[in-house]
């Protein structure tokens, strides 16, 4: 007599797969457009490998200093605003490295060290294993929130 196979066990892992966030170029996670939490917790869950840590602190620093902080994916990055008055931090990954971007950074005290060819923006890039000053952050994201946001 055949043994019979379930068909469901079968079809388990191909369905996770396809269910997975698609990394594109650099190891970008490839989410849907939406606003709050939800979308934003499942970039950085699909952030790959020491990225994903990186994300969730960046996350919750961001709570911990803005508590009424609004949030969204757009064009597959993290955003954060405050409310009506658009976005003033942004978050993307790249194959090496975390990107964080200040909308306004130029207008911060010190001014992040990443150039941008955005007159304003300036970028904080975290590579792995670098330690995260997480007292310059808090008040860099600090002086963002209080600046006029990015409209996107």
């Amino acid at each position: 007599m055949a043994k019979k196979t379930s068909k469901s066990v079968m079809e388990t892992e191909p369905q996770r797969a396809a269910s997975e966030p698609k990394l594109l170029s650099g190891g970008n996670p490839q989410i849907a457009k939406g606003y709050g939490d939800e979308p934003v917790q499942a970039y950085i869950a699909a952030m790959p490998g020491w990225k994903s840590e990186v994300g969730r602190r960046i996350d919750a620093l961001i709570v911990e200093t803005v508590p009424d902080v609004r949030k969204a994916v757009k064009w597959n990055s993290p955003l954060y605003g405050i409310g009506g008055d658009g976005w003033f931090l942004g978050i993307h990954c790249f194959a090496k490295y975390v990107k964080v971007a200040f909308f306004r950074g130029v207008s911060l005290q010190p001014v992040p060290p990443g150039e941008s060819k955005s007159g304003q923006t300036r970028y904080l890039n975290i590579h792995e294993g670098d330690p995260i000053n997480e007292i310059q952050l808090a008040d860099w994201v600090r002086q963002a929130s209080q600046l006029p946001g990015e409209r996107m």
